[in-house]
């Protein structure tokens, strides 16, 4: 609560964020009710002992329209090529790719200039981990470093958003429905190690 990162205009008001339908990440809680069909997409971070996580997750209330669960899985199967990506030696832009490819071929759009981070005694730090990239480029992964990895797709192709009054909420400007998942990942020498894994 009342988390203030430089780039926002305000502290946040609540504890999680919790995106419905157009809003893509960001959402302040209210008192809003669910209905059938909607796309929610939860997003926390936790302080323990004096280091950070951050995770989300995203699914649909009741019954579930089958274009939104390909949404979803195909947000979750972003998350999952990222994190395989996310290999010791190898470079951010490996991670970025590897999200990127499997969103554009599917037909999603990505959040605008809006990616993962490096995590560690605070929730946002270096490096900023983008959801496209180039193979090969960018920072050298390292064991030690640990990033948080967060596609958030929007369906219809489009990357476009709007800012709500809020300062937080950003959703998509087509008005398109949106989902974001997200893990805490170390790189290790024996591989990713998911640090938020259930």
């Amino acid at each position: 609560m009342n988390y203030h990162p430089s780039w926002a205009p305000v502290p946040f008001p609540g504890v999680i964020c919790a995106s419905i339908n157009d809003a893509v990440v960001h959402g302040i809680p209210d008192r809003t009710r669910l209905a059938d069909g909607d796309v929610v997409s939860i997003d926390c971070g936790a302080f323990v002992d004096g280091w950070c996580g951050d995770a989300a997750i995203s699914f649909i209330v009741g019954q579930p329209d089958p274009v939104d669960a390909a949404l979803i899985e195909a947000t979750d199967a972003a998350l999952e090529r990222g994190i395989a990506a996310a290999v010791a030696g190898d470079r951010l832009g490996d991670v970025g790719h590897a999200i990127g490819d499997v969103v554009r071929r599917a037909g999603y759009g990505l959040l605008a200039d809006h990616g993962g981070h490096g995590i560690g005694r605070a929730m946002h730090e270096a490096p900023f981990v983008w959801n496209e990239g180039r193979s090969g480029r960018g920072l050298r992964l390292r064991p030690g470093l640990v990033i948080a990895i967060e596609p958030m797709l929007i369906a219809g192709g489009t990357d476009d958003y709007v800012t709500d009054d809020d300062g937080w909420t950003l959703r998509s400007a087509s008005g398109m429905k949106a989902s974001h998942s997200e893990h805490t990942v170390a790189i290790t020498e024996d591989g990713p190690l998911v640090l938020t894994a259930p």
